[in-house]
């Protein structure tokens, strides 16, 4: 059984974890070993992959065996969410800077910029960032510590499928809050672990797959951010947009008429989102908006 010692030394929290072998996984990426801290419930893949090896140029052309949906095929199905999600965050902040953190190649930023934002974003992967610099989406290729960003620079940063890629949350969340100004948002979506779709499935749950490193809660989130200076929250379970977003995007991969079947799935799974059982959302799709003091 491995060691969970640095895992430990990662911890966002107080450290005072308690790390324990969990299962292997079952699903689409089979037998990843999952550890889960007895102290805060934080999970976590131990041992993990190498991180630099996973996001080649096939990753983001959608090509390799652990890969990523290439936007630019269904650009303009996929506006129709990035508009109704920046639409739903000038709510709260109706300008500024804004920070895309796992930019790709940019069409999200291109929405937020067009919606009145100053735009930046950072992106590891050199083949994705080249592609986003070379349509004006100023994007940094590297990590965000490389990047260094001066203090209190941002209105508005997001990770969207994101944090749950990070090694050492510990080291990264107090990157994001130094970055951050006072009274801006950080916008996360990843699973929450306390949804009641993540904890029937177990470990043959979809969202285990190599990528992903650390696996969080709603629960979990605030008491991380809170710690870290943050005072106020709005947590959507489910998306942060509405359901006729969704709808319009995902019709840009019908082939057919039958595929409009899918609407009625999908509208499903955004109402059960919604609703609570022991007061646990009934599924674990998740966004979490969170203010700076």
């Amino acid at each position: 059984m491995p060691s969970f010692d640095f895992l430990r030394d990662e911890c966002p929290l107080k450290k005072d974890c308690d790390w324990k072998y969990l299962y292997e996984t079952t699903g689409k990426y089979k037998g990843l070993r999952v550890a889960i801290c007895q102290t805060c419930k934080l999970q976590a893949l131990s041992p993990r992959p190498n991180q630099n090896e996973l996001y080649s140029k096939d990753y983001y052309q959608g090509k390799a065996e652990y890969s990523y949906i290439d936007e630019r095929a269904s650009k303009p199905f996929f506006r129709h969410v990035w508009k109704a999600r920046i639409q739903n965050i000038k709510r709260y902040v109706a300008s500024g800077h804004f920070l895309d953190i796992g930019s790709s190649f940019g069409g999200f930023l291109e929405v937020a910029k067009e919606e009145g934002f100053s735009i930046q974003g950072v992106e590891i992967s050199e083949y994705a960032a080249s592609y986003a610099n070379e349509n004006k989406i100023p994007t940094y290729n590297g990590n965000l510590y490389d990047a260094n960003f001066p203090t209190e620079s941002f209105d508005v940063i997001t990770l969207v499928e994101v944090i749950e890629h990070i090694e050492n949350p510990n080291r990264f969340f107090k990157e994001l809050t130094r970055i951050l100004k006072p009274g801006g948002l950080l916008l996360l979506q990843t699973a929450n672990f306390e949804g009641w779709q993540a904890k029937e499935e177990g470990s043959g749950y979809h969202y285990y797959m190599p990528g992903h490193v650390f696996y969080y809660s709603d629960e979990l989130l605030k008491k991380i951010l809170t710690g870290h200076g943050f005072g106020s929250f709005v947590s959507y379970f489910g998306v942060d947009f509405p359901l006729v977003a969704k709808l319009k995007k995902v019709r840009g991969s019908f082939q057919n008429w039958k595929d409009y079947r899918h609407w009625f799935r999908i509208g499903f799974y955004h109402f059960r989102s919604r609703w609570k059982r022991k007061g646990f959302p009934l599924t674990s799709s998740y966004v979490l908006y969170a203010f700076k003091k």
